[in-house]
């Protein structure tokens, strides 16, 4: 790791003094730890510094967040253009070197230590009542989740990381802990979110904070991922099981009835947990818009897609036949006619597109500030949006609580099905096929998770890691539709291609570190 990422955070230009995750810059951020946190609203200020290191480009703004998951068949980018970064990985030849892995790996980091200085320091601000006791063990539950958030990106992606919870001397460079360890910090700082967080926020003002339901939704998902590769700890099922339940029980999420509008409202009915955006902050989405937009449609204003990414041709195949999939894909390309005023459609494998591929149709709108556009005309393509980036959704916990409940009990239970089949209702699908063994089962709620989540922020490639699932993702993947052809060794041994490597930079100035196979 690179030594500035062992100081600590005290300096950091933060997002708001209130307890709104706010997106404007607070002059407080800059306070030194002798006079940091005098008061709660000293506190508020360091705690939105958290949010605010995951909302940039250099972390969780921009589709770089998601390049070394290009090796799930969700995900594929061009064979040309300016997208070597995405395309390594898409090839399963990814590099230390890559420049858009640096996202990945430096912006959970700056959060960390962010979340550590509060931490370390949020009981210095004093107290004079309960409510203020409250407001101060808020403050360190939100760290504790986001912390716990980080790691748990961390490790699912790079495997072996230092876990640093205090302030670390320049000169020291901590060893890469064992997993199973990391785990266990995880699990520890989301059971501590849960202990000090509300269920629910009691202002409107409070918008887009980590809750207790939160935290027990990220520690079922975490149970879920250590019950696979690499730990296998199966026994964590039941776990899993039992706090997606309490998420479920609570009865305060519900899925939209149309699942295009949970990608066109912030912090809808089924939003659990999301990173907040702002254009006017300075702080804009830029993964939806532009983003997966055809390189040849362009607006009537002269403004264009980007082509960064979209889904595998066989993947987009695969689909189940539904409402949903017509609401996920965007398969009528629009083109632009030499008059400037008037459009030609045609389908996604039409020659005369850049691609032939069909895109996302779910990440064109943002919230009313990407594409805008009717049937027949583009209008205006804009890079920048106000969406939040849901991490965590309800359907995500139904469909972790039937897999795990499954998996825990031997045998998927009517209330596995209902909690599968109610993400299935809402696609447009009939009941799942009652009487499944639980690994039938447990195939068939993960093949539902690959096109509820289809192309959201590693929720396909975490899954295809966890299973082993990449020999038959390659296999399935087509030979001549996809413009990037996998290497050669990489299909005949997938394996060390399930974590990231370590970025070059960090790596050479940490002794002792050794990269990941593979690399």
């Amino acid at each position: 790791m690179n030594f500035r990422y062992l100081m600590p955070l005290a300096a950091a230009v933060v997002m708001g003094t209130s307890s709104c995750v706010k997106l404007t810059e607070d002059p407080k951020g800059n306070l030194t730890t002798t006079n940091y946190f005098a008061t709660q609203k000293d506190l508020d200020a360091a705690v939105s510094a958290i949010y605010q290191r995951l909302s940039v480009d250099g972390a969780w703004a921009f589709t770089n967040k998601s390049t070394s998951y290009f090796g799930a068949d969700d995900l594929t980018t061009d064979k040309g253009l300016n997208k070597q970064d995405f395309r390594e990985f898409d090839k399963l030849e990814g590099t230390s070197t890559n420049e858009g892995l640096k996202a990945q790996w430096n912006g959970p980091w700056s959060a960390i230590y962010q979340a550590n200085n509060v931490l370390l320091n949020y009981q210095k601000v004093p107290t004079t009542d309960a409510n203020s006791v409250d407001a101060r063990n808020h403050s360190a539950g939100q760290a504790y989740f986001l912390r716990g958030l980080c790691y748990f990106m961390l490790v699912r992606t790079f495997g072996s990381v230092p876990i640093v919870d205090k302030q670390a001397e320049i000169s020291v460079v901590p060893p890469r802990a064992d997993v199973a360890h990391i785990y266990e910090f995880i699990v520890n700082d989301l059971k501590q979110a849960t202990t000090l967080l509300p269920a629910k926020w009691s202002s409107g003002a409070d918008v887009g904070r980590a809750t207790s339901l939160a935290a027990r939704a990220l520690l079922s998902n975490v149970y879920l991922t250590m019950a696979g590769w690499p730990l296998n700890q199966t026994a964590n099922y039941a776990l899993a099981a039992t706090e997606a339940d309490a998420v479920i029980q609570a009865k305060q999420y519900t899925l939209m009835d149309d699942y295009l509008q949970v990608f066109r409202t912030n912090n809808n009915a089924e939003s659990i947990f999301g990173i907040q955006f702002n254009v006017g902050g300075n702080a804009p989405n830029r993964s939806f818009g532009s983003t997966s937009v055809p390189l040849e449609e362009t607006a009537l204003d002269g403004s264009g897609g980007w082509d960064d990414f979209y889904p595998e041709v066989n993947f987009y195949l695969n689909a189940p036949k539904c409402k949903r999939t017509d609401e996920t894909f965007y398969t009528t390309i629009k083109l632009r006619n030499a008059d400037n005023k008037t459009y030609t459609l045609v389908n996604w494998d039409n020659p005369l597109t850049n691609a032939r591929h069909p895109y996302y149709k779910k990440f064109r709108y943002g919230v009313g500030d990407g594409v805008q556009e009717t049937d027949n005309t583009i209008i205006q393509i804009k890079p920048s949006t106000n969406k939040t980036t849901d991490v965590i959704r309800y359907a995500e916990t139904l469909l972790t609580y039937a897999e795990a409940a499954a998996m825990s009990e031997g045998n998927p239970s009517a209330k596995a099905y209902s909690a599968v089949n109610e993400v299935r209702h809402r696609a447009g699908l009939p009941p799942l096929t009652p009487g499944l063994p639980a690994a039938a089962f447990r195939d068939s709620v993960v093949y539902e998770r690959a096109y509820e989540f289809a192309g959201e922020f590693g929720q396909r490639w975490f899954d295809i890691v966890r299973l082993q699932l990449l020999p038959k993702v390659l296999a399935a993947r087509s030979t001549t539709a996809e413009q990037n052809k996998i290497n050669s060794n990489s299909l005949t041994n997938p394996g060390p291609r399930y974590l990231a490597p370590i970025p070059f930079g960090d790596l050479s100035l940490s002794p002792g570190w050794t990269q990941n196979p593979g690399y």
